[in-house]
């Protein structure tokens, strides 16, 4: 094993270590080329909706605000150290690369509106969601009609734009025929597993009481899948094209990193879903457990905790009107029960066995690097 990725698995060992103040995401002055970059697509595609006039200014408004104010860009931050591992050169020879990375970030961004609308969450970001900001709009305005119901439809707008202009992102970004059609199999895929993945994170909602393996599955396609290990396999596939031996090589890699380190990284989400503050997640501590989302932490708290705690937690999972008080007197039983350390000892473990997987020879040294980095990165996200 490699000495840096020996030292940094060995950080990893007991605990995750907080983030240092220089992030693995400014590397290559990587967020600030994808800011850039997405601020670009934006403002193209909003001019080609001039013909709305006057009504374009809320539209515009809404895009601007939660694309360029918000995000940490991980998946493109993913998807270009994807591309450098396989060999593709940094600079400005990359500068095609960070704009197809936009399409990822874009999608997300059609994820989470849409995500908004489905669990009733009315803040993302420290900010009204979407749909709560054109609700508002209709509310103020004194139209006729359901505020709310305006809001939700404008948001699924919203997002389908941000869908649409994925693909704009990716065809504009320069890339040859070869590598956008490589890419963009690549991207059809991630897109069709996050679909289902969300499908499934609403369905075992409705369901309760799921078993293991579901909540694996939703782990795994609603997060693991298209936040890390596709973007890498994006990022291959602009690097090398039509060379499916290399691609298959490093995809196995990247698999063998991705898929355990997208399990932490949604795991994360769910603790912060539960204990985070507004601070850190921008959106009301306990809403996970008021959408009544079906999460490891809650399948361990169910198999761990006593009768007394159990009729605690499942009174309040899925409560929409659930207290701030009653929140924290779930978060109690999580913590009580053990639930707590153990998912943070999966997620270590987890962690582990990514950074080992990406040591290999495969994978260009200082990419391997910085994706250790990044694996210790996305799952603390304290900072």
């Amino acid at each position: 094993m490699a000495p840096q990725l020996e030292r940094t698995l060995a950080l990893v060992t007991n605990a995750l270590p907080t983030p240092s103040r220089t992030s693995p995401l400014d590397r290559d002055a990587l967020l600030e080329r994808v800011d850039a970059a997405l601020a670009a697509v934006l403002e193209r595609q909003l001019d080609a909706l001039g013909f709305l006039g006057v009504e374009r200014a809320p539209v515009a408004a809404a895009l601007r605000g939660f694309v360029l104010r918000g995000g940490k860009r991980i998946r493109p931050a993913f998807l270009y150290w994807g591309y450098r591992g396989a060999g593709g050169p940094g600079g400005a020879e990359a500068d095609p690369v960070v704009r197809a990375a936009c399409a990822v970030e874009l999608l997300h961004v059609c994820a989470l509106i849409h995500d908004d609308i489905m669990d009733a969450s009315r803040v993302r970001r420290g900010r009204p969601s979407v749909h709560v900001e054109f609700s508002d709009l209709h509310r103020d305005a004194r139209w006729r009609g359901d505020p709310d119901a305006f809001g939700e439809g404008a948001a699924i707008l919203m997002g389908d734009l941000a869908f649409t202009w994925a693909d704009a992102a990716l065809a504009s970004a320069g890339l040859s025929p070869e590598r956008l059609v490589a890419a963009l199999e690549v991207f059809n895929t991630l897109r069709s597993e996050m679909m289902g993945g969300q499908y499934l994170d609403l369905l075992e909602a409705q369901r309760g009481e799921v078993d293991e393996a579901a909540v694996h599955r939703v782990l795994l396609y609603k997060s693991g899948k298209y936040t890390i290990e596709r973007p890498l396999h994006m990022g291959a596939a602009l690097a090398l094209g039509g060379d499916l031996d290399r691609r298959a090589r490093l995809g196995a890699v990247y698999s063998a990193y991705g898929l355990p380190l997208g399990e932490a990284f949604q795991l994360r989400d769910d603790i912060l879903g539960v204990f985070g503050s507004a601070e850190v997640t921008g959106k009301p501590a306990g809403d996970d457990l008021r959408e009544g989302k079906e999460t490891f932490l809650v399948l361990q708290t169910r198999r761990r905790t006593g009768p007394a705690g159990r009729r605690l937690l499942e009174a309040g999972l899925g409560d929409a009107k659930l207290s701030d008080d009653a929140v924290e007197a779930i978060r109690e039983v999580i913590a009580d029960s053990g639930a707590l350390d153990e998912t943070e000892t999966r997620i270590t473990a987890l962690v582990r066995k990514a950074v080992a997987a990406i040591d290999d020879p495969v994978v260009a040294p200082g990419a391997a690097a910085t994706l250790v980095e990044l694996a210790t990165f996305v799952t603390d996200r304290s900072a």
